[in-house]
């Protein structure tokens, strides 16, 4: 019995390293220190990228030229390659945290009709498809959906997003979801869910920091392929969902 609980705990735990904001401009000196770390380690994350960056803030960093060259290295190698948004232009607010994750925040798309929505999917999916990189998954800038959001990305034959309440990956209203709960890089004892790496904002010390936190715990890092085969909506997953979103939603709601 101890046993087979030991073996429960173990293969319902696990982290998927997601990298947010990348793009031509970014902090490439951490990007490549992060891709050698990846390698060492048998590591294959899943990657935002911004497929027409217009990022004020982004656009400062250094552009690299063969910029989706090196994307399509990484899809070789088995990293997941997910759409982060289009431009990464905010131009909507959600004032009162009516956004579908109840985050509240500037957004790119949450606000926007149906339509500018799926204009700004289409023109994304475009470019990865012209770079022939393949798609499947999608996150938005600072997490703020509404359900135009998810209508247009339906639309367009794409049905998993990485962001979400929960302890396990899950399927709602025909989108399978992968929770990403923390800004840190923190470990559960239990339960599947993704990082949130924000290189271009780090400085030398976070890049250690998050050397020995991958040296500490890379047995318990999954890929998104391992991550698809654990969503379900068993009891148990939708009640520890359920109560972790109850819980989140009410430390936001004291933000």
């Amino acid at each position: 019995m101890i046993k087979k609980i030991k073996n429960f705990f173990s293969s319902n735990t696990g982290l998927l390293i997601r990298i947010d904001d990348v793009a031509e401009n970014m902090n490439w000196k951490l990007m490549k220190k992060s891709e050698a770390l990846f390698e060492e380690y048998s590591i294959k994350p899943l990657v935002g990228v911004i497929p027409n960056n217009k990022d004020k803030e982004l656009l400062k960093f250094e552009k690299i030229n063969n910029f989706w060259s090196i994307v399509r290295k990484w899809e070789k190698n088995g990293w997941e390659i997910a759409m982060h948004g289009y431009d990464h232009i905010y131009s909507s607010h959600s004032k009162n945290k009516d956004d579908y994750f109840n985050y509240g925040g500037s957004s790119e798309f949450y606000g926007l009709s149906l339509s500018e929505q799926k204009e700004k999917i289409k023109k994304g999916l475009a470019i990865f498809k012209k770079e022939n990189i393949s798609v499947r998954a999608f996150f938005a800038p600072n997490h703020i959906y509404d359900e135009n959001t998810f209508d247009a990305l339906k639309s367009f034959g794409i049905h998993q997003v990485i962001d979400g309440y929960g302890l396990f990956p899950y399927k709602k209203n025909d989108i399978i979801f992968t929770p990403q709960l923390f800004y840190k890089n923190i470990f559960l004892p239990f339960g599947l869910q993704s990082t949130q790496i924000h290189l271009n904002f780090w400085n030398d010390d976070d890049f250690t920091i998050f050397e020995h936190f991958i040296k500490k715990n890379y047995k318990k890092i999954i890929s998104y392929d391992n991550m698809l085969k654990k969503v379900n909506n068993t009891i148990l997953s939708i009640a520890s969902n359920y109560l972790t979103k109850i819980y989140l939603r009410s430390k936001r709601a004291l933000v």
